[in-house]
């Protein structure tokens, strides 16, 4: 990051360095939003929060790196898929000893010293397909990266499993999908079947695992209890959660109650009896929820921005010719899917390490992107000369 801000000063007033920026303004956009939304919020709002900046700061501190990244070459920038499998088996490794000395319970699932299994296995799902989408652009010792990479997805997916992340799980068909479409599987119907057949295979052997018999309990369980009024089971509160939030929105519907305010926004609901004191928390389980009762209609705004700025260029992307633009987007395409779908059921930016890794991903996706189309647009005068020639 440093290097990169440092390399920004020194090409100032350099307007083709800078030209990426012009060049995709919604992504730019994405990235700034709540940069600007949330020390005006504190402005309005009169009241000064400085932590609250550190974890949606990672998003505009990307803009210089992903300056930086467009100066690099897509075979150097194509190095990040080797990143994601190192990570999905380094994660997958975990999963292996860890597993070896307890076996697996509600109170004894999957993560790690400094985050909870929820956000763990979101990120170990991840990146084990990353691993595999980004297959194609090792052109160089393609059998080898098969099958580390095919590895890496197991060893995340195995690890995701181990955390027992229900809301990650969801994710799942979105992220086979954009497997398959990146490497023209869905253009044919026998490829389309066998997915499909593999697929169902998959889901009848995790059906008879104890992990995902259980959380389908638990499931099936919560909305049992709902049925008999009883609101304290993990869905239970999560719904409730959801509903105080919506409150909260209803009273404050521009800025919202103050982003790192909505513990004392859920305590004074729940102190004036309505709502229960087991809902109070940092945060709502929900990056929509958290978003509408702390930050309003301009919070809404700002991670709509996040959601789809970067988006638009993958999909504008994702049928280029170009096989390295085009896995660019497709991973592009699965990072965003994914961060929409994890945070249906759990705060994605509240982590200043999820921020940075999502941020960091988007801006290497998007250099691929740029530095390829930028050989496209070289090429083209090329080509045009040679037709006139003829």
């Amino acid at each position: 990051m440093l290097i990169g801000i440092g390399k920004l000063v020194a090409a100032r007033g350099n307007r083709e360095y800078t030209a990426p920026l012009r060049q995709y303004p919604f992504y730019v956009w994405s990235m700034v939003a709540f940069a600007i939304a949330l020390p005006l919020q504190q402005i309005v709002e009169h009241y000064y929060f400085p932590q609250q900046f550190d974890a949606m700061s990672r998003f505009i501190l990307s803009l210089p790196i992903f300056l930086l990244l467009c100066t690099v070459s897509t075979s150097s920038l194509a190095m990040v898929g080797w990143g994601c499998a190192a990570g999905a088996l380094g994660v997958g490794g975990w999963a292996l000893i860890s597993g070896m000395d307890a076996s697996w319970s509600d109170l004894h699932r999957l993560g790690n010293s400094f985050t909870n299994p929820i956000p763990f296995g979101n990120t170990a799902l991840l990146l084990g397909f990353l691993s595999v989408l980004s297959i194609r652009w090792d052109m160089s010792y393609r059998r080898i990266a098969i099958v580390v990479k095919a590895v890496a997805l197991i060893a995340g997916c195995y690890a995701s499993y181990l955390s027992g992340t229900r809301g990650g799980w969801l994710a799942l068909p979105l992220l086979v999908w954009l497997t398959a479409a990146n490497f023209g599987w869905t253009r044919r119907r026998m490829r389309l079947l066998a997915i499909f057949s593999v697929l169902v295979v998959c889901a009848a052997g995790l059906l008879s695992t104890q992990v995902v018999r259980q959380r389908l309990t638990d499931t099936s369980s919560d909305f049992a209890k709902l049925e008999q009024g009883d609101a304290d089971s993990s869905i239970g509160q999560r719904l409730q959660l959801w509903r105080a939030s919506t409150e909260l929105f209803e009273k404050n519907p521009i800025f919202g109650v103050g982003k790192g305010h909505l513990k004392r926004s859920l305590k004074s609901l729940a102190d004036a009896g309505q709502a229960s004191q087991v809902i109070v928390n940092d945060r709502a389980h929900s990056e929509f929820f958290s978003t509408i009762a702390e930050l309003g209609v301009v919070g809404v705004v700002c991670l709509l921005l996040v959601y789809f700025g970067p988006m638009l260029y993958f999909l504008r992307n994702c049928k280029s010719t170009d096989s390295t633009v085009s896995t660019a987007a497709y991973c592009g395409l699965a990072i965003t899917g994914s961060v929409i779908i994890f945070g249906f059921s759990i705060d994605v930016f509240s982590l200043v390490m999820n921020v940075s890794l999502v941020a960091l991903l988007w801006a290497t996706m998007m250099a691929i992107i740029y530095r390829g189309t930028c050989v496209e647009r070289s090429q083209a005068p090329q080509s045009a000369e040679i037709v006139a020639g003829r």
